[in-house]
């Protein structure tokens, strides 16, 4: 067996752990300093918004000698806007005007197919208008509310209300990182990117409902026993599964990291970081939140509760009095034996 299946298999077992929910304040304290950075980002610098969001015309052009720097000081002249210039595998150049008035779009035109000596009927233009543009957005936002409403209703039914809670605020959290990190960077944000968000926050929440699951199944029966406290069940879980998730994450990473790194910086095929950003950053910030974030604010809320109170009270109790007799705190009789397993990964975890 590798160390890292040797690791896992010691995790599951409880062989072996890292206090998650112990140390859970550190973590809050730096999801909340990434967070205040990715909002100042957001309120300082804002977000580059393609032109399917503010409108504006994409022009696509034959084959030309003239460089895309060139192109790009054309096309801003001729528009008395921002531009952005892509050379295309074809030696054409895709020209991207954000917030250009469908009216100038002619005009504009027939400019670029002069001063990039091509023909203008051979050059393909795109319009999109502002309206249009704030229809998109609009859906957008209302595609993601009823995405969280409908993972809020089914963690609630599934689970609990409190497993719910804490599982929008991790999915917000993964949403504000990203943002603040397109922000940070200035990638131009289009409807891929919303497609990318859409889909990180289904992959953070798988993470977060199979720890959610064993923690659910460890906690069965829970006040029956004096052996652990809620937060010590919780933090077994997150361990049951923690290789599980680093291996996810990373299998997940590597072929977006490639679409990232190479196909968009490498290879120079900027359309792809639109939606590879989003991912990559996404992918990561829901792995981290699925850890550090939702299952000890669940643990927050869960020992709020008068029944987990007393639960704990009677442990620490129990432990006090073994330890004054110099004897093990789990003890060798029946409440041992009655202990609530810790189930990871679908399977009860051995006790010890």
């Amino acid at each position: 067996m590798s160390k890292l299946g040797d690791l896992g298999a010691k995790l599951y077992r409880g062989e072996v752990g890292y206090d998650f929910v112990g140390k859970r304040f550190v973590w809050y304290g730096v999801s909340i300093l990434i967070t205040i950075t990715a909002i100042v980002a957001l309120a300082v610098q804002g977000l580059n918004m393609g032109i399917e969001f503010k409108g504006g015309a994409v022009f696509t052009t034959p084959k030309t000698a003239v460089s895309v720097a060139k192109a790009t000081e054309v096309a801003e002249k001729a528009s008395r806007h921002d531009a952005i210039v892509q050379e295309l595998g074809t030696g054409g150049m895709r020209i991207q005007i954000s917030g250009l008035d469908t009216n100038d779009a002619a005009g504009v035109k027939k400019q670029l197919a002069t001063d990039l000596k091509v023909t203008e009927a051979d050059i393909n233009a795109d319009l999109v208008g502002p309206s249009w543009g704030d229809q998109i957005a609009n859906k957008a936002w209302t595609g993601l509310g009823i995405f969280m409403i409908l993972v809020v209703i089914y963690l609630a039914i599934a689970f609990e209300w409190r497993m719910a809670v804490a599982a929008l605020i991790a999915l917000i959290h993964d949403l504000t990182i990203t943002v603040g990190v397109y922000a940070l960077v200035g990638f131009e944000v289009t409807p891929g990117t919303v497609i990318g968000l859409l889909t990180i926050l289904g992959y953070s929440l798988y993470d977060t409902v199979v720890v959610f699951d064993g923690l659910k199944e460890g906690s069965k029966d829970i006040t029956k026993q004096t052996r652990y406290t809620f937060s010590e069940v919780a933090n077994r879980s997150i361990n049951g599964t923690l290789v599980r998730s680093i291996n996810t994450t990373v299998v997940a990473l590597l072929p977006v990291g490639a679409l990232l790194f190479i196909g968009g910086g490498f290879l120079g095929a900027g359309m792809l970081n639109d939606i590879s950003l989003s991912l990559f950053v996404g992918l990561a910030a829901g792995a981290y939140s699925s850890i550090f974030i939702a299952t000890p604010l669940v643990v927050d809320l869960k020992e709020r509760e008068p029944a987990m109170k007393a639960l704990k009270k009677r442990v620490l109790a129990k432990r006090a009095a073994a330890a004054a007799k110099g004897e093990s705190a789990d003890g060798e009789g029946q409440e041992a034996d009655d202990a609530p397993q810790v189930v990871a990964q679908g399977r009860p975890g051995r006790r010890r």
